[in-house]
């Protein structure tokens, strides 16, 4: 604490000078702020999970799941699914990438839960709990953040969980857990010439004046230099050189996609689709255990064709290059990629005015796709009727899906999460809680 004497001819100026040192210090996480919480040890073969959210709903029957013999009032223009290297797996003509490395992947063909609303849906899917409880339970995100970030030995600068680029605003991710387990939007466009991240890379601001801007910092901050043993100022001093290391040093510079082949650029795309799956994979790399790239648009009430011809080569493009990339490097066995939206749509097209040929929301039978962490890839589970309308087969909820990764992470789905008041909440519903369940995915272990 600052005594009396040094009070006297504290200046309105030196206030200044004091609040700019302090905000600037703020500008990461810094370990003084992390807190400890004791958990189960979470090893498993996964290490990091790449979470691809196709926000909106994606329509099951254009995508995963092809129905072309249910005539063209189920499928419209889209009648000609393709083979992949898988046989017996046929998934949407717009994406013939895929296609060839379908033995890298599986789908889910049976993924239910019955909401055809945009955030109750969103919120069972990534929860795998129905609302309605008195809790807002926290995001697979959030939950591998607790597990596989800071508390866990987690020591990058980069923070554990990562959202491309905006969140979603369908609910709290973070539910009831810790704040430090809050994501971290990057904002900015990965697929522009800069990869401007919120808070790391300004847009307009070189790295020179960057650096310029830190010593004018110092410069101002005479308290550092007066109060050198002062323990609150060493904590500021800390959070001050993380965020600089952050913004200045080799941490942010995974950021920089410059540094990759342009073939390789090419390969994912040049939108932000693909940069972004890029950008996952270099993230992954150093260690971050959960990134999401939310992909927004498709919710396709009109439209909906003329969309899928531009998003779904986009989709194809970006994922598949990401699973050879993976592959490749030695990643895919120890990252988890999974991709889904919060239910899918309307198997029977929607002609009539207003829609104009668009797919309704449609949370009774959708589709995922899973990749990598120790799961099996080219299987198929589960399997919708002829028209895509029910389950017909192996009926797989959010919860199912959820606990399977968790499972893959080392996670014990049966511990109790940290709750605020001190209530008794399983990272994952139990036989009492009156969520349905088809059990955990065997099939792909």
């Amino acid at each position: 604490m600052m005594n009396e004497k040094f009070l006297l001819g504290f200046t309105r100026r030196d206030a200044l000078k004091a609040s700019v040192a302090y905000a600037a210090s703020m500008l990461a996480m810094g370990s003084a702020a992390r807190g400890a919480t004791t958990l189960p040890a979470a090893k498993g073969p996964a290490k990091s999970v790449i979470q691809i959210w196709l926000w909106g709903g994606p329509s099951h029957v254009d995508t995963f799941d092809p129905k072309p013999e249910a005539g063209t009032d189920y499928c419209g223009p889209l009648d000609k699914p393709i083979a992949t290297c898988v046989d017996s797996m046929r998934i949407s003509e717009l994406m013939p990438n895929l296609a060839k490395n379908a033995d890298k992947f599986s789908l889910i063909r049976s993924m239910t839960h019955g909401n055809n609303g945009h955030e109750t849906a969103a919120y069972m899917v990534q929860t795998g709990r129905k609302p309605g409880d008195g809790i807002v339970h926290p995001s697979a995100g959030a939950v591998i953040s607790l597990f596989k970030g800071y508390e866990a030995g987690y020591r990058g600068l980069i923070p554990p969980y990562i959202v491309m680029t905006q969140l979603q605003g369908r609910f709290s991710e973070v539910g009831f857990l810790p704040n430090r387990c809050k994501p971290f939007p990057t904002g900015g466009d990965p697929g522009a010439n800069r990869f401007n991240v919120e808070g790391i890379v300004a847009e307009g601001i070189t790295e020179q004046r960057q650096r310029d801007r830190r010593t004018l910092l110092q410069d101002l901050n005479f308290l550092r230099a007066t109060m050198k043993d002062d323990p609150q100022l060493a904590a500021m001093s800390r959070a001050e050189k993380e965020a600089y290391d952050l913004i200045l040093g080799d941490a942010g510079k995974v950021f920089d996609l410059a540094q990759e082949k342009d073939e390789l650029r090419e390969a994912y795309g040049r939108n932000t689709f693909g940069q972004s799956c890029l950008m996952a994979r270099r993230l992954v790399e150093r260690g971050v255990p959960y990134i999401t790239i939310n992909s927004n648009g498709w919710d396709t009430h009109k439209q909906h064709f003329q969309t899928m011809r531009r998003r779904l080569p986009e989709i194809d493009k970006g994922l598949a290059t990401l699973l050879v990339d993976l592959k490749d490097r030695g990643l895919l066995n120890s990252t988890l990629v999974w991709c889904c939206g919060e239910f899918g749509r309307t198997p029977k097209v929607q002609w009539e005015p207003p829609w104009q040929g668009g797919r309704g929301h449609f949370g009774a039978v959708f589709s995922a796709l899973v990749a990598g962490g120790g799961l099996k890839g080219g299987k198929v589970v589960g399997a919708s009727d002829k028209k895509g309308e029910t389950v017909a087969e192996r009926p797989v909820y959010p919860c199912d899906l959820l606990a399977s990764m968790y499972q893959q992470l080392g996670i014990d789905v049966t511990a109790n999460l940290p709750h605020p008041q001190g209530k008794v909440v399983r990272i994952m519903p139990g036989p009492n809680d009156g969520v349905p369940t088809g059990g955990l995915l065997k099939e792909l272990v």
